[in-house]
């Protein structure tokens, strides 16, 4: 029978428990490690607060229990908590003066021996096993950090911008497929057999509709999904901090950015230092001919973890030539805003047209991109027409902007911070990997759900889909 005394007390979180001295609490959590001295059993227990160390004495009517009890099995215990003495006490965690005598003890849940060590930082784990048993890896210290962290750099974010007159708005996940630059996911429809939703590669469409719907400012936490060939340090989903502002001109995007990351560096990070602020301002040119690239690392010193050297690459090119695919291409993405209306020269000179483009660096990576948004549709189709759309073919997948921009558009810009990449670069993590809870392999497996995986033949019928196996040719 359970004790009374555990449905009397409300659960007590450990971190609590260094001022609550000579208090009777209860607590759940893992435990973490089972030590046996002399006739007395010590648990580490752990919840998401924290770590205190509890004992068992051998009077203790549960104390048979108690020793059957292995690391990582989820208990729950009843006892007081003492003030440890002082030659005790445990300076390396913030409970470490105070200990817990177990005055009753429940186990809610057995454990296997885990298939991976939880103990460390988990780097020399391999991969795919780290993947595969995610929700394990994630009860390392580091990793929950590195969650508890994302939490609170989204929740500035939404209070900054929420502070600065912008409105959060999602939008849809199951959109139109349109030419944006990186392969769609496609999504078959069953009540429209033969036709398909895509899945966002950024909410860039829909952002500049809410413009011309006199929304002005608008942000979101946007999920981004990319059907991208394997990359070491791409996923196929991402996530984005979302904004667009309508009669912004290039520097208060960058003015607001930059006051968002100052803020937020000093609220959430103060033991790192930014270099400069304001953050120095290149040109695209500039920085490719200065430091060979157009993310460059600032730093005084490259060493020092804690510098942020933050600053903005301005005026990038419009196009850029793919001599593998003999074609052109946008820089970045073909609804930028060319820093030309003539419609005929984007045509005749791509390799000339520069662009209302630019982007924050941070420490040699690239934080976000953003531009001021192209609203004539004579040099918006003409751009698409440079990598390859006909005007017929521009006019017809981008119908909805057409018919849109016709009822008024203000001019508008926006930028799309990665916070992945951004945590990363904050966190001292090698990849965007750490401070994703459940990313997947760099060809796009889920190890985890063991996804990307096959379907029942009924649901394909459903769909109007046979899957069609191609033979290897003879050689």
């Amino acid at each position: 029978m359970e004790n009374q005394s555990q449905k009397e007390l409300a659960r007590t979180m450990i971190a609590q428990t260094p001022g609550m001295a000579g208090q009777t609490v209860r607590l759940c959590g893992w435990v973490q490690i089972v030590r046996a001295h002399g006739k007395l059993i010590f648990f580490d227990l752990r919840d998401r607060s924290g770590v205190i160390q509890a004992v068992v004495i051998p009077k203790a009517p549960f104390f048979d229990l108690a020793k059957e009890v292995r690391s990582e099995w989820v208990v729950e215990l009843v006892g007081q908590v003492n003030v440890r003495p002082e030659n005790m006490k445990n300076d390396k965690i913030a409970t470490g003066g105070v200990e817990i005598v177990i005055e009753d003890l429940k186990i809610l849940s057995k454990a296997k021996t885990l298939p991976i060590s939880i103990d460390g930082d988990g780097y020399e784990i391999g991969e795919d096993n780290r993947l595969k048993y995610r929700y394990l890896d994630l009860r390392r210290a580091r990793l929950h950090r590195n969650l508890v962290m994302r939490h609170k750099v989204i929740n500035f974010m939404r209070q900054f911008l929420t502070g600065q007159g912008f409105v959060e708005v999602e939008t849809p996940l199951l959109t139109k497929s349109t030419p944006e630059g990186a392969r769609d996911f496609l999504v078959p429809s069953r009540l429209q057999k033969g036709n398909f939703y895509a899945l966002p590669q950024s909410p860039q469409q829909y952002k500049q509709l809410l413009m011309v719907a006199g929304l002005e400012r608008y942000f979101q936490i946007a999920r981004c999904l990319r059907d991208e060939d394997p990359r070491a340090d791409r996923q196929a989903e991402h996530t984005q901090l979302d904004v667009e502002m309508s009669f912004a001109d290039e520097d208060e995007v960058l003015d607001l950015s930059e006051k968002m990351f100052v803020a937020l560096v000093k609220d959430l990070f103060p033991d790192k230092k930014i270099s400069r602020i304001p953050f120095p301002r290149l040109t695209w040119k500039e920085s490719m001919e200065k430091y060979g690239s157009d993310k460059p690392d600032l730093r005084e010193d490259k060493n020092d973890p804690n510098e942020l050297a933050f600053c903005f690459i301005t005026d990038f090119p419009m196009f850029e030539w793919l001599a593998g695919e003999k074609k052109w291409n946008a820089m970045h993405h073909p609804f930028t805003k060319p820093r030309t209306e003539d419609p005929e020269e984007i045509k005749a000179c791509p390799e000339k047209i520069m662009a209302y483009q630019y982007d924050m660096a941070l420490n040699g990576f690239e934080i976000f991109s953003g531009s001021l948004r192209n609203t004539n549709l004579e040099t918006f189709t003409a751009v698409f027409e440079v990598v390859g759309h006909t005007p017929e073919e521009t006019k017809k997948q981008f119908s909805h902007y057409f018919e849109a921009f016709s009822y008024g558009v203000p001019p508008h810009g926006g930028m799309a911070p990665g916070i992945d990449r951004l945590l990363a670069v904050l966190l001292g993590e090698p990849n965007i990997r750490e401070v994703m809870a459940f990313p997947k392999t760099g060809d796009n497996r889920d190890l985890m759900l063991d996804a990307p995986s096959p379907v029942e033949g009924a649901q394909l019928d459903e769909l109007g889909l046979a899957i069609v196996k191609k033979e290897k040719p003879v050689k």
